[in-house]
Formats: structure tokens, C-alpha cells, sequence
């Protein structure tokens, strides 16, 4: 846990959204109506003591009006191109200190450090979970999953579907979904997001 969040810590997502939130003279509670969030969440998250989950990022990024791509690139970075090394992508487990229940997933992003993109790649890998309602999500937006590996149930408003290693699903993410691995065996997947602007 503590390696997760060192990882977390050298991303500064927590700082980077307090800073944006100063830069356009908001309060927290300003962030929190544009959001739909609670400002104790909100503060939670700026003084890095919850990860926030893509959902929220996406929820905050729209406040902001940036690209989810923001909160995961290095500051002052220019490069056109990232290579991405086997095992050196950055790793988020959505965590909260306080003993939240966390969510049944972690991500990795794949284009770390890459500046302007309109897509954000990920590794995800997913836990065996009990399905419960709460887990389903929806923002703005599209989304792409390939399984690699393991068994998934897919949550798709009303629809559950069950994914198998080679099974893909695209979606438009405004309606509620969720993920759940259906087996103890590792589940992994990579998963594209699109923002729209």
C-alpha cells in the first residue's frame, strides 16, 4: 500500500487540482456544485487522501474544462511521442485512507507524460468483488475494453453481460456501468477512454 501511494504521490493529481481550482478563483464548494461532488471528498482528494476514481476525474476535468490527460501528465512536458515500457506504466489504485470500501480495480495509464491526446489508455486490473449497485459509474464520454485475461460481468444500465480473454466492448459512458472480475485468476484488460471536449 505504501509502495501505491508513493506512486500516487509523485503524480500529485491532489495538488494539481487544488492549483487549478486556485488558478480560476474557486472555492471548494464552487468545484463541488460544478461537480456534483461533496467538498469534504473534494478536500479529501486535494490533500491526497483519496485516489479519485476516472469517474471523478472526468467529473472534475469537465469543471475545469481540460482533458482527463491533465491530471496525469508532468508538468511542462512537450514530448510528441511516449514509449511506454512492460512494467513501467504509472499504477492508481483508487484508495481512500480513511477504510473506504475501495472499488474492484486499479488502473494503469499508458500515456503518462503525453501531452494534447483526446484518448487516455490504461491497463486495468481488476479484484473479485461481490456486484453492488454503487459500483456502477457514467460521465461524458466513450469507452473502449479489450479482456485479456479472466472473466469480467459487465454492468451496462439494465444489461449484464459476461466477458470472456479476446471479448471487447465499446459504449458510450453517459449511461451507468461497472466491471466486476468473476474469478480469483488475474483479470486484466486494456481500456481507451474518450472526453469529449
Amino acid at each position: 500500500m505504501e509502495n501505491i501511494r508513493d506512486e500516487v504521490k509523485e503524480l500529485q493529481i491532489g495538488l494539481k487540482i487544488r492549483r487549478m481550482r486556485q488558478e480560476r478563483r474557486m472555492t471548494l464548494q464552487d468545484l463541488a456544485e460544478g461537480t456534483g461532488l461533496s467538498k469534504p471528498l473534494l478536500s479529501q482528494i486535494e490533500n491526497e487522501q483519496v485516489i479519485p476514481p476516472l469517474a471523478t476525474l472526468l467529473r472534475i476535468s469537465k469543471a475545469f474544462k481540460v482533458e482527463i490527460h491533465t491530471f496525469f501528465q508532468e508538468e511542462g512536458d512537450t514530448e510528441k511521442c511516449i514509449l511506454v515500457r512492460a512494467g513501467e506504466s504509472r499504477q492508481l489504485r483508487q484508495w481512500s485512507k480513511h477504510g473506504d470500501p475501495r472499488p474492484p480495480y486499479s488502473y494503469h495509464s499508458l500515456a503518462y507524460g503525453k501531452k494534447n491526446r483526446h484518448l487516455e489508455p490504461f491497463v486495468v486490473e481488476f479484484e473479485a468483488r461481490q456486484w453492488r449497485d454503487d459500483l456502477q459509474v457514467n460521465h461524458d464520454g466513450e469507452e473502449f475494453l479489450f479482456l485479456l485475461e479472466g472473466q469480467l460481468e459487465f454492468r451496462y444500465g439494465d444489461q449484464v453481460m459476461q466477458l470472456n480473454p479476446g471479448d471487447s466492448v465499446y459504449y458510450d459512458s453517459s449511461e451507468p456501468h461497472g466491471y466486476i472480475a468473476t474469478t480469483d485468476l488475474p483479470t486484466r484488460a486494456v481500456a481507451v477512454l474518450y472526453s469529449r471536449s
